[in-house]
């Protein structure tokens, strides 16, 4: 059997960031049920909000300084795990507001 990515989203239990980083997780599971091994929660601590495909980290709410739309993560994860993959609605470029 060949081996999936494996996606880690490590969140701040302090900050109480548990659901966010579930919900994310649900959000990837469903839209890359085919692609992906498996997708981890990780506790942490000190505000860290981090989301790696594997090894590489594609999300860090310290460096962006925000966290991100469901919308960019898929992105992220699709161009490592899938990228010839299509996402519809989540590929459409929104318009400057």
């Amino acid at each position: 059997m060949e081996s999936r990515p494996r996606v880690s989203i490590t969140y701040c239990t302090q900050c109480r960031w548990l659901l966010r980083a579930a919900w994310l997780a649900q959000e990837l599971l469903t839209t890359f049920e085919a692609e992906l091994g498996e997708v981890a929660l990780r506790p942490g601590s000190g505000g860290v909000f981090e989301i790696r495909v594997e090894d590489e980290l594609i999300w860090s709410r310290q460096r962006e300084g925000r966290f991100p739309e469901a919308k960019e993560v898929k992105q992220r994860v699709r161009d490592r795990v899938a990228p010839e993959r299509n996402l519809g609605h989540s590929d459409r470029v929104t318009p400057p507001v």
